[in-house]
């Protein structure tokens, strides 16, 4: 059997309501799906698990919506990253309008920044404020646009770029303090 043909059967399994194989399909890609949820909700295990069933919930809602074109991967993803908008722009309060700002000169030394391992700069990023962790993470991560991230958190373009440009700055002051 092919790998598609396997994935074909599983989904048609879970849509038949089969627990077994809506149990398989979650232990092959909650881990996943909980990387991505974790970058979001560092440091908020009820809230990142909250989301992860929730992300499940849709999943095993709409998987008859799955036309088995593209990765199924990427469908989950797309799932899990659209739950923690969800999640996020339920609970982060943007009380303030910010002005448009002009990138910060973001010069960080690489060859001391190269020196620091994954976690330690995972370590710094989730130090970010949640909002400007959110606009980082789909910014940079993502690859979403200041539009698709200002209606994703129901915030203006201008916040998302102030919030990245923030994050960045913040980033910075940081990363120059470890490496002195």
């Amino acid at each position: 059997m092919s790998k598609e043909n396997d994935l074909f059967i599983l989904v048609r399994d879970c849509i038949a309501q089969s627990r077994s194989a809506q149990k398989k399909l979650y232990d092959i890609y909650a881990p996943a799906a909980y990387g991505i949820i974790k970058r979001y909700m560092y440091g908020n295990d009820a809230a990142a698990n909250e989301i992860l069933n929730d992300s499940f919930y849709k999943i095993f809602t709409k998987l008859d919506q799955y036309s088995f074109q593209g990765a199924f991967e990427g469908w989950i993803r797309r799932i899990v990253v659209n739950t923690v908008t969800d999640y996020l722009r339920r609970n982060i309060k943007d009380e303030q309008n910010h002005k448009e700002v002009a990138p910060e000169d973001g010069f960080v030394d690489s060859d001391s920044v190269g020196n620091l391992s994954y976690k330690e700069l995972i370590q710094v990023v989730h130090t970010l404020p949640e909002a400007q962790l959110a606009v980082f993470n789909l910014f940079v991560f993502e690859n979403y646009p200041h539009k698709e991230i200002a209606t994703l958190l129901n915030i203006t373009e201008n916040n998302s770029r102030w919030y990245l440009n923030d994050a960045r700055r913040r980033l910075k002051e940081k990363l120059n303090s470890i490496m002195q």
